[in-house]
């Protein structure tokens, strides 16, 4: 599976949640978290394992944050290949966390399975801020954060995208993404 969405939308936490249910469940699940590089030291600061610290101690999960070193479209240049190891190694579920949302940062979508985008009720102006691209590409929208005083903007920005994805192309003959 792969997933993006903008900062903050709560990519890790979910992957935290949703991996820890994999693992109760005996699946072996390997999350690969691609982090943005510094364009002036080329490192990066592989945050997103430490919002993952249930997950990262669980003897069934494995997490590797890696860099895109200036590689674009969300992934590593070796983002494929980190998929097919885990794969061979035994993982039954791979979960690919891309850098981030923006009009173009789909590539791990040609990588998996299933693209999934990720989107918080109150992001602003999220049809704009979202270009048609990652939602051309996406094979599932889930608002997440959808809770307390956020539940009412959270159905406001799932209809606005259930009518969104109505005007695009199918991608698919058998699957009509889900919102």
């Amino acid at each position: 599976l792969g997933l993006s969405g903008p900062p903050g939308a709560g990519k890790s936490t979910f992957i935290e949640c949703f991996g820890k249910m994999l693992t109760e469940r005996k699946y072996k699940v390997s999350v690969l978290a691609v982090d943005p590089s510094s364009s002036t030291s080329g490192g990066s600061l592989l945050g997103d394992k430490t919002r993952m610290t249930e997950l990262s101690r669980d003897m069934n999960a494995y997490i590797r944050p890696s860099p895109t070193r200036g590689t674009l479209g969300g992934v590593t240049r070796t983002t494929n290949e980190a998929i097919l190891l885990c794969e061979g190694g035994g993982y039954n579920v791979v979960l690919v966390e891309t850098v981030g949302v923006g009009q173009s940062e789909f590539a791990v979508a040609d990588m998996v399975d299933m693209f999934i985008l990720l989107l918080p009720p109150a992001g602003g102006d999220e049809l704009q801020g979202i270009k048609r691209g990652i939602i051309e590409m996406a094979d599932l929208i889930a608002i997440n954060k959808a809770d307390g005083d956020l539940v009412v903007p959270a159905r406001r920005i799932q209809a606005e995208y259930v009518s969104a994805m109505k005007l695009l192309r199918k991608r698919s003959k058998v699957w009509r993404p889900k919102v």
